[in-house]
């Protein structure tokens, strides 16, 4: 009697199995960057930390300079899918405002795919720590940016080699993105809601920090007892 060959993992079962591959290599990479250090750490002890070959390790990551950053990636992603799910009368400040608040409502999910707050949260002091994952850092950014002045461009309608406006629009929201970013790690780091509050206030403040005078009755702060 002939038996039926055995059948393989389903592809559910595969991706899955990739996931989870993928998740430890992270994992294990992040905790040594923080515990080692970016530059002191290598392919190798993370590969073995995360019990497997360093051939495995490149079939996920082309470096480790893509492994570090794999955060700011999923990060960046969310943001663009968020904009471009933006209704279309909404007006290019606006439009930002809210895929950047959607973006860092999304965060605990984010800490669950990629990996823990505990990890993802240093990650900023490693970066600033290692000239070359800040150059990474800095270029990733650069791209973010151009990528997303495009899609303001597209929205409203408008050539971005011929019109400066998309351009300036996203530096300027990514400056205040940059303010945002060290106040929360420097004073909330442990507050997720905190760090909504903080883009809230500081993409709300924007426009008037721009185009109105900054009279004393006026002042372009808010105490945390009044974020909403």
């Amino acid at each position: 009697m002939n038996l039926p060959a055995s059948a393989g993992p389903s592809p559910g079962t595969r991706a899955l199995n990739r996931k989870r591959t993928r998740d430890t290599l992270v994992h294990a990479a992040l905790d040594l960057f923080l515990r080692h250090g970016y530059d002191e750490t290598t392919v190798e002890e993370i590969s073995a930390v995360a019990a497997v070959s360093q051939r495995t390790f490149f079939r996920y990551f082309d470096s480790k300079e893509d492994v570090a950053l794999s955060f700011q990636e999923a990060l960046e992603q969310q943001l663009i899918q968020a904009l471009r799910a933006r209704p279309a009368e909404e007006p290019p400040l606006t439009a930002l405002r809210q895929a950047s608040l959607v973006t860092w409502g999304n965060l605990e999910r984010l800490f669950e795919e990629v990996a823990s707050y505990e990890l993802c949260v240093g990650m900023p002091r490693l970066v600033d720590s290692s000239p070359g994952l800040l150059g990474a850092h800095l270029r990733r950014a650069i791209a973010l940016e151009e990528e997303l002045a495009l899609e303001i461009a597209r929205r409203e309608g408008v050539d971005p080699d011929l019109d400066l406006r998309p351009r300036i629009l996203v530096a300027a929201v990514f400056g205040a993105m940059h303010v945002v970013n060290r106040v929360w790690s420097r004073q909330h780091p442990e507050d997720l809601w905190a760090l909504r509050a903080l883009t809230l206030v500081h993409l709300d403040q924007l426009s008037t920090a721009l185009t109105s005078d900054w009279l004393p009755d006026t002042p372009l702060t808010r105490t945390p007892e009044k974020w909403d």
